[in-house]
């Protein structure tokens, strides 16, 4: 199982925050860098520049929605990056909620499945540098993308239902998830998503799970802080059926936290259940916690 790091610095910080993020991340030894794409900065365009300033790490978006932009548009943005960073991009990709797509952005968000099946019909192709041709309900798309010094991008897809991970096995390269606990990935995410790669004669799909990280000595304390930082994630009904179906009673009850020696213990165990990536969200209080848990993570590093 490679680590990574899901950063924060691309809605809470300047530019320059997202690079000093990515390189500490580098210089820390991750596997990867994953920036999130919500209401700051746009996750592409900081990646891009990411790309030229910190030059060894994987650079992932998790996730950018896939409703407002075209997928030849995307594509067009994501070869770019992979061109300026030394072809290092994986797309992450996700529908959003049907409470951003359609009360904030006024677009419709009808036929979930069926969108994400045409978006990654067309997606794919132009991520491996292949002319599309395709007519669906949605996208009638006949064109193809000439980005030179790009190889091309991988794209996994914020899959969480039956239907959306079957779509994701059939077409995309893997999954990455969130609010998804260890007895979900065993239990549900990962037999599905496998089970159809294997009917559909693909790959084995990549399973990328982020999951909220502490090492703390006061676990009250942090339970309380995890509920509180990432309250919003347990009132999104997609979210809300991953919660409901491990049992937890809202997002603190998957976060991994403890001693450094139980956050390891935890994280590491995510391997034997098919995890093969692990995204660390860091939400240490104090400068002490912050550190431990970098460290716990590190340790983890082979």
């Amino acid at each position: 199982m490679k680590y990574g790091i899901f950063g924060g610095a691309v809605n809470d910080g300047t530019v320059d925050d997202v690079v000093a993020e990515a390189r500490s991340a580098e210089q820390d030894g991750f596997a990867s860098y994953w920036a999130p794409n919500i209401f700051g900065h746009d996750a592409l365009t900081a990646l891009a520049i990411v790309g030229r300033e910190v030059p060894r790490i994987e650079l992932g978006t998790s996730v950018v929605p896939t409703y407002p932009r075209h997928p030849h548009a995307i594509a067009q943005q994501c070869h770019t990056v992979a061109a300026a960073s030394g072809n290092r991009l994986t797309l992450g990709i996700g529908l959003s909620h049907k409470v951003v797509i359609e009360s904030m952005l006024g677009m419709s968000y009808d036929k979930p499945v069926r969108h994400l099946r045409e978006y990654l019909n067309v997606l794919m192709p132009l991520s491996r540098n292949e002319t599309v041709h395709f007519d669906g309900e949605t996208y009638k798309v006949h064109a193809n993308i000439s980005a030179k010094g790009s190889n091309g991008f991988g794209v996994v897809v914020a899959a969480l239902g039956e239907q959306m991970l079957r779509v994701t096995a059939a077409l995309a390269d893997g999954t990455l998830t969130w609010c998804t606990g260890p007895a979900t990935l065993a239990g549900h995410t990962i037999p599905t998503i496998t089970k159809a790669a294997d009917e559909f004669d693909r790959p084995a799909p990549r399973i990328i799970a982020a999951l909220p990280v502490c090492v703390t000595t006061d676990k009250v304390a942090a339970a309380e802080r995890a509920a509180k930082v990432f309250a919003v994630y347990g009132t999104l009904p997609s979210y809300r059926a991953m919660l409901d179906r491990e049992g937890a009673a809202g997002p603190a009850d998957i976060a991994i936290m403890g001693s450094i020696g139980e956050v390891q213990d935890r994280v590491a165990a995510l391997a034997d259940i098919g995890v093969t990536d692990f995204a660390a969200v860091e939400f240490g209080a104090t400068p002490e916690e912050i550190a431990n848990t970098r460290d716990a993570i590190k340790g983890l590093l082979k």
